[in-house]
């Protein structure tokens, strides 16, 4: 993947809390940053794949491992005992 370089401007309480955030989590603000931009860029390729909101927030939540056939399954014993 191709990167560049990137300049911005953001009060310094805001990237002092940030460090500190980083740090607790054992990261960086480069990957902090190109995460929430990632997060971004899925949100408007899902809005361009006409999502709604609701399927927005749930995709990514099963394993793909996951069938279909797998949570259908899940229900019935849930369920129907």
């Amino acid at each position: 993947m191709e990167e560049t370089k990137l300049t911005v401007r953001v009060p310094k309480r805001t990237l002092t809390v940030a460090k500190q955030y980083a740090r607790r989590h054992d990261t960086t603000l480069t990957r902090l940053i190109t995460g929430y931009l990632q997060k971004i860029e899925r949100a408007e390729v899902e809005e361009a794949e006409g999502l709604s909101p609701v399927v927005q927030r749930l995709r990514g939540s099963l394993s793909d491992n996951v069938s279909e056939d797998d949570y259908r399954r899940y229900l019935e014993e849930k369920y129907l005992g």
